[in-house]
């Protein structure tokens, strides 16, 4: 299975005394829409640093031979639409409705694409990401009846992963709240996290605007 670790930089802040670790530590509880620069490394038969800062997405390739990374992934481009989803199916039963109805109309190919949509999941964010961000399609790890909040964290997981996408021009959302601007208000906080190609994602968010609305009741 591939691992990785996500990274987000956030710009400096002059009142963080170095002195006082704990006062650095509250003002690194951000929105994502602060982040300067953000990415993951992917380890596996091959290790990539996926990286953004601002202006664009682009990948780079760990040459062994110089110790070099080289880049290899140029100005990266998220299809708008996809046919792939990347959802741990096991919790199915415990998402809320929207959610769940919106994968189970991919599954039957009777969504808005009307594709039929294949499930792609590693169980590692990071892997998943990955490809989602370079083949297209949707990774979420939605809001449930034991997590309700979500699972992955807002700070180090969601807001990061959530810049690099956006950058790759693919959306990510709560379901009813762009990731990069919610607020945290304690370090590790979680949050529903959908994200990919912007089609699929918006599919998600108008679910679950219904649904508040009681359309989809």
């Amino acid at each position: 299975m591939p691992t990785g670790t996500i990274f987000g930089v956030f710009g400096h802040d002059d009142s963080c005394d170095v002195n006082d670790p704990d006062a650095c530590l509250i003002e690194t509880i951000r929105s994502g829409s602060n982040l300067v620069a953000s990415g993951y490394c992917l380890y596996g038969s091959s290790t990539f640093l996926m990286f953004t800062m601002g202006n664009g997405a682009y990948g780079f390739t760990l040459d062994e031979n110089v110790g070099e990374f080289i880049l290899s992934h140029p100005d990266i481009k998220i299809p708008e639409r996809s046919s792939t989803y990347s959802f741990n199916e096991a919790r199915e039963r415990m998402w809320e409705d929207p959610v769940r109805d919106v994968v189970a109309k991919w599954r039957a190919g009777t969504g808005k694409s009307a594709r039929i949509f294949s499930s792609r999941y590693v169980g590692s964010m990071v892997g998943d990401v990955h490809r989602t961000l370079l083949n297209g399609g949707i990774f979420g790890y939605p809001a449930d009846d034991m997590y309700p909040e979500g699972k992955l964290r807002l700070l180090y997981e969601g807001a990061p992963m959530s810049f690099l996408m956006e950058q790759a021009g693919g959306m990510s959302t709560t379901g009813r709240e762009r990731v990069m601007d919610v607020q945290p208000s304690y370090v590790h906080q979680r949050v529903p996290i959908m994200m990919g190609s912007a089609e699929d994602v918006r599919e998600i968010i108008e679910a679950c605007k219904e649904w508040d609305e009681g359309i989809g009741l």
